[in-house]
């Protein structure tokens, strides 16, 4: 049963190794603060959520209510103190730091990254990056076993090495082919590994020090995260962060309380929603995509950040309730779990309100 980058994203070696990252991958820390560690009453509910959880492969589930914890469960060998891989929730974490950082989303990416010049990214904004409107050519099939997608988990150290050393930023010379942004939801993984370049280019700092100054100090996490590097050093900041769940949670509670989200309740564009890439797996929901976080409208929105093989993080701000689970699903895009978890999600909304 031994896991290797050959398998680790597989059942049942995912099992393991989706809290077990950094015994495969090279990491760097995002360090809490222990002196401003947000607390987490404990309130406990009654709720049946036993059968959904096994069902969606659930490695761990919290509940927020309030600023107080009402639901925790763990599976698989997960416990409170184990970081999880977010996959694509990490996203959403970089999402939260642009903001936080102030980075003018209307600049172009190459202005700031001259070496993309010669790029399909060359005429590409901050802004087509973080709501997936890059013109990218590009097919995001997490199953391929080979072409480009397998090249860049090769760079980012994901996949086992073959062929020349690559990295992250050199992966991007490979992409040369462009449609005109500012089109359809276009989902593109690459484009938030180029955000976190930009972040490290723009401020001149690492982007897990920022990560851990801007979002996970002031969040109030009780444990340091960390995330993904390549090689040579660059962060993995589309999928490769990983935290407890409690911490995650306590970023949810930060969102609402700090006022930092009202901007994705509202914005972004659902007509690019609704012409792209995953609304297929939200059908008849009235959604949209911004700054790496997807948003339900309604009454009252939620927010979210949605991972492969059933990682994520609901943000219900005017209920004050929070929904964080990672899981170890089999398949990386599972449209009827997806279905079955945002049926939970808006149960539990109804319920808990």
């Amino acid at each position: 049963m031994q896991v290797t980058l050959a398998n680790w994203r597989t059942p049942p070696f995912n099992r393991w190794a989706f809290h077990h990252v950094r015994e495969l991958i090279p990491t760097a820390d995002i360090p809490n603060d222990p002196a401003s560690v947000r607390c987490l009453p404990l309130e406990a509910r009654e709720l049946d959520l036993e059968a959904f959880l096994r069902e969606t492969d659930t490695d761990g589930m919290a509940i927020v209510r309030r600023g107080k914890l009402v639901f925790e469960r763990y599976a698989n060998g997960m416990t409170p103190e184990t970081p999880h891989i977010l996959m694509s929730v990490s996203k959403s974490m970089l999402g939260l730091l642009i903001h936080e950082l102030g980075i003018d989303a209307g600049r172009r990416v190459a202005d700031i990254i001259p070496e993309l010049q010669g790029t399909a990214y060359r005429d590409a904004t901050v802004r087509h990056l973080l709501d997936m409107r890059a013109g990218i050519v590009w097919n995001e099939d997490y199953l391929a076993t080979s072409g480009p997608i397998v090249e860049y988990r090769k760079a980012s150290g994901w996949n086992p090495p073959g062929g020349p050393p690559s990295d992250l930023h050199s992966f991007y010379q490979a992409l040369d082919e462009a449609e005109p942004h500012g089109g359809p939801f276009h989902y593109v993984s690459p484009n938030s590994d180029l955000l976190g370049w930009v972040i490290e280019r723009a401020t001149g700092r690492r982007y897990a020090d920022l990560m851990s100054e801007r979002v996970w100090q002031p969040a109030g996490a009780e444990r340091s995260a960390y995330i993904t590097l390549d090689r040579l050093g660059a962060p993995r900041c589309a999928g490769g962060m990983c935290a407890t769940l409690r911490d995650l949670a306590r970023v949810g509670l930060w969102m609402i309380e700090s006022g930092r989200m009202e901007y994705l309740e509202t914005e972004g564009s659902p007509e690019a929603w609704a012409g792209g890439d995953l609304a297929q797996y939200f059908p008849g929901l009235p959604m949209r995509y911004r700054s790496q976080w997807y948003a339900l409208h309604g009454d009252a929105p939620l927010v979210f950040g949605l991972g492969i093989h059933g990682q994520n993080l609901f943000v219900d701000r005017a209920n004050r309730i929070v929904v964080a689970k990672v899981s170890s699903q089999a398949l990386p895009l599972d449209a009827g779990r997806i279905a079955l978890t945002m049926q939970a999600v808006s149960r539990l909304r109804t319920f808990l309100a």
